[in-house]
C-alpha cells in the first residue's frame, strides 16, 4: 500500500499534500508544530472547515511514529477527509513526508 502524493501548497512550516493510498484520497497538512490543537487554524483555511469533510489531527512525536500515525489515521478516514500531522521536529516531519510518498530531501520546511 504505497502512497502517492503531490504538493498542493507550501506553508510557512510545512506542506499541504493531495494523497492517495489505494482507494482513499485525502488532503494532508504536514507541519512542524507543537501538538496544540488550537494552532490548526493557523494553517488550515476557514473554507476547509466549511467544505464538509472531517478533519483528523494527530501528533508525530518521533520519526518512528510516522508510519503508525498514518496507518491509524487512514483506518478512520473517508474519501474527502483531511488530516493534520503535527510533527514535533524536522526529523519527524521528514519521515512523515516520506511515508506519504514525498521525497523528503526535496521538501524542506
Amino acid at each position: 500500500m504505497k502512497p502517492h502524493s503531490h504538493v498542493n501548497s507550501i506553508l510557512e512550516h510545512g506542506l499541504v499534500l493531495s494523497v492517495t493510498i489505494e482507494d482513499l484520497s485525502f488532503t494532508a497538512y504536514v507541519v512542524i508544530s507543537e501538538p496544540d490543537i488550537n494552532l490548526i487554524a493557523d494553517f488550515v483555511p476557514q473554507e476547509h472547515f466549511e467544505s464538509g469533510g472531517d478533519l483528523h489531527v494527530t501528533a508525530v512525536e518521533t520519526p518512528a511514529d510516522a508510519y503508525t500515525q498514518i496507518q491509524d489515521m487512514i483506518f478512520n478516514m473517508n474519501i474527502g477527509d483531511s488530516v493534520v500531522f503535527l510533527c514535533s521536529d524536522h526529523a519527524s516531519y521528514q519521515e512523515t513526508l516520506e511515508e506519504l510518498g514525498q521525497d523528503p530531501h526535496q521538501n524542506r520546511a
